[in-house]
């Protein structure tokens, strides 16, 4: 399994009290140890240039937002958009190498030899809109790797299963319109959680190819293991076997674990693990493999490293079976 991270992540300075933080990293870094992977950077890609990044990503999100990132972050200003957007003068850089990794795994992935791969960066990505900073998020880096494969790789269906326990408004509102993308969320009912939205009706826009590609599964707080695992085995699986994806792409937060201190759910690190394993069964019938997945949030550094380390795990037995 391909590893892509950039040291610049961590110069991305939220502040010492916001749950976004670099130490984050450091949980990244052990759950890789343990696992014997070993990141490698941009060098060698076709995202070293970041300016290539930078037109990569207009495709998605407005000329004008990213240009005014890029002016807050010079320009010194303390956050984008929203207070909980947090930023510092290397956040823009950090968000554009998050971005280029992103991009590096979906270009692996289809180039082989190795058929998933993870990136492993900060700031996260699903929350952010295609002209607004929301959520911890700038750039939507899963979304932008979808976006590769579909349009420079010639695929014809990608899905995107996102467990963060917050809804992904900024991918499905991207993608809402299309039918090339399927988007199945699973996170802490919006009645109860930012952002408030991820409702069960909201299936994708109304009279368009992308009216049905989109799966919202709320959950009430208090969900555990054995509720996520049915959830997944008779609703998520269900429904990738309908669509048959020539990728899976995962939005890999771990806040649905039971320590995390911004939700109520009450997933384990095995919770991961066994979904996971789920989902690499289906990339393997469906994909030849194929699957990016990449990080996004988890605020208790134990949870994050151990799901983290389940997760990975899952794929890589997978792969390797």
């Amino acid at each position: 399994m391909l590893v892509f991270q950039e040291p610049i992540a961590a110069r991305h300075d939220t502040g010492l009290h916001h749950p976004e933080r670099a130490a984050r990293l450091d949980a990244v870094a052990q759950a890789l140890l343990e696992l014997d992977l070993r990141p490698r950077g941009l060098q060698g890609t076709d995202w070293a240039d970041s300016k290539e990044v930078i037109a990569f990503v207009q495709r998605l999100h407005e000329r004008a937002y990213v240009q005014r990132f890029h002016r807050a972050c010079e320009t010194g200003r303390p956050y984008l958009d929203v207070v909980d957007c947090a930023i510092s003068p290397d956040s823009f850089t950090a968000a554009t190498a998050a971005a280029g990794c992103a991009l590096a795994a979906a270009d692996a992935v289809m180039r082989g030899p190795d058929r998933a791969a993870l990136s492993a960066m900060r700031p996260p990505g699903h929350h952010a809109e295609a002209d607004r900073a929301m959520g911890f998020c700038f750039f939507n880096n899963i979304a932008l790797a979808a976006e590769r494969l579909l349009v420079d790789h010639g695929l014809q269906r990608v899905a995107i299963v996102d467990f963060d326990v917050h809804h992904g408004n900024g991918t499905q509102h991207l993608f809402e319109s299309r039918g090339d993308v399927l988007y199945i969320s699973t996170h802490q009912h919006p009645a109860t959680l930012y952002p408030g939205t991820g409702y069960e009706w909201e299936r994708g826009a109304r009279g368009t190819p992308g009216e049905g590609c989109t799966i919202n599964i709320p959950l009430r707080p208090g969900c555990g293991h054995g509720e996520a695992l049915r959830t997944y085995e008779t609703i998520v699986i269900a429904a990738l076997e309908r669509f048959r994806p020539e990728a899976l792409l995962l939005s890999a937060g771990f806040d649905a674990d039971e320590r995390d201190p911004l939700a109520a759910l009450r997933w384990r690190p095995q919770t991961f693990e066994v979904i996971t394993g789920m989902l690499a069964q289906a990339a393997a019938s469906h994909c030849g493999g194929r699957i990016v997945t990449v990080l996004e949030g988890g605020y208790d550094t134990g949870a994050l490293s151990e799901g983290l380390k389940g997760h990975l795990s899952a794929i890589i037995s997978r792969t390797n079976g």
